[in-house]
């Protein structure tokens, strides 16, 4: 038995021509039953494996959807491509992932490109907004959607939370508690999406008349690691915030440890909210109060959407929002005096209560 045979060598054992045997392989066009037996008979006895790409530069489909990433790893990034996963398989696609820091990168171009023919149409989970690939996609029409892309608008559909709107319920939450220092944990700014919830913090900050001190303002680059980070920073104040707001889950779990660390506690003396409702919100004590985005919903309507685009719909410079809502658990509390007199020295600030 050899391998990596040739459609030639089974088209020589079947005794047809080769064009007869990549009709019978392919099941397009007229080949007669008995014809049909000895090539795939031939195709199996030499272990012929057909040449997708090939296929694929002739037109054919490869039921495959490539899902491209930037730096897989965040909780997020899980939950969007396990929903993915489940709705290409009930629609007869397999998954092709494709992780890279850049798509456009002199090291990761030629795979890109490769694997864009490859695949029948590809989701693009928060891509970077400077990567030169988004220009490709626009320019050659490429079947291809986004998830969590919220920098510009691009001529795919773009599926997004309401980053603004759910960041604006967040702070508006502490506000009604009765804080009013509250600070900001930013994300990394590469896919648009902690901007637009940085603004949106802002727009209920201005809204409830109080002006956005910059030293509240700080960066957690999306890890939990820089979540603690950042609210160390915070802690040393002079006039430290009585509640938080991180543009992530994992960056607030990372601000409720430095607050333990501390001999702070979670939420009598500092509110945290979190933005994602990734699964262990949840199951962290105490649980974390956030901003709930609905992944399944999102997940199922890029599949759709490119599922759509893979038939033949024209493309569409489409941002499709989906709405956010408060997940209220345990992190935050009514704003209590003594926290917004405190002072930076955690010792002191515990033995003044």
């Amino acid at each position: 038995m050899s391998k990596g045979s040739t459609l030639s060598e089974v088209a020589r054992l079947a005794g047809v021509s080769p064009i007869t045997a990549s009709r019978a392989i392919r099941g397009k066009g007229y080949v007669s039953e008995a014809a049909r037996a000895r090539i795939m008979e031939a195709a199996a006895q030499l272990n012929y494996t057909p040449d997708m790409l090939a296929r694929r530069m002739r037109g054919d489909r490869s039921k495959l959807l490539g899902v491209f990433v930037n730096n897989y790893g965040p909780v997020v990034m899980h939950e969007i491509i396990r929903t993915i996963s489940e709705r290409a398989r009930a629609l007869g696609y397999d998954l092709l992932l494709f992780n890279a820091e850049r798509f456009d990168s002199p090291a990761r171009s030629g795979t890109c490109d490769m694997l864009t023919k490859l695949c029948d149409g590809v989701v693009l989970v928060m891509p970077t907004a400077d990567d030169a690939f988004l220009a490709t996609i626009e320019r050659q029409q490429l079947a291809c959607v986004l998830i969590g892309f919220d920098a510009r608008q691009l001529a795919v559909p773009t599926i997004v939370p309401d980053n603004r709107g759910g960041a604006r319920t967040a702070v508006e939450h502490l506000l009604a508690l009765g804080h009013r220092r509250i600070a900001f944990i930013a994300g990394n700014p590469a896919t648009g999406q902690s901007g637009q919830r940085q603004q949106g913090y802002v727009d209920a900050m201005q809204a409830a008349g109080l002006e956005v001190d910059p030293a509240l303002v700080v960066d957690g680059a999306f890890v939990q690691p820089g979540g603690f980070a950042a609210t160390g920073r915070l802690l040393d104040l002079p006039a430290p915030p009585t509640a938080i707001f991180a543009a992530n889950d994992e960056m607030a779990f990372g601000a409720i440890d430095a607050i333990n660390s501390r001999g702070l506690k979670v939420p009598q003396d500092i509110s945290v909210v979190g933005f994602d409702d990734i699964p262990t919100a949840g199951y962290v004590f105490p649980r974390l109060t956030t901003i709930h985005q609905p992944f399944d919903a999102m997940a199922e309507r890029a599949v759709a959407e490119l599922v759509a685009l893979i038939e033949g719909a024209a493309p569409a410079a489409a941002r499709i929002v989906f709405p956010t809502s408060l997940a209220r658990r345990d992190s935050t509390a009514a704003a209590e005096v003594a926290a917004v007199k405190a002072g930076p020295a955690p010792a002191k600030r515990k033995a003044a209560r």
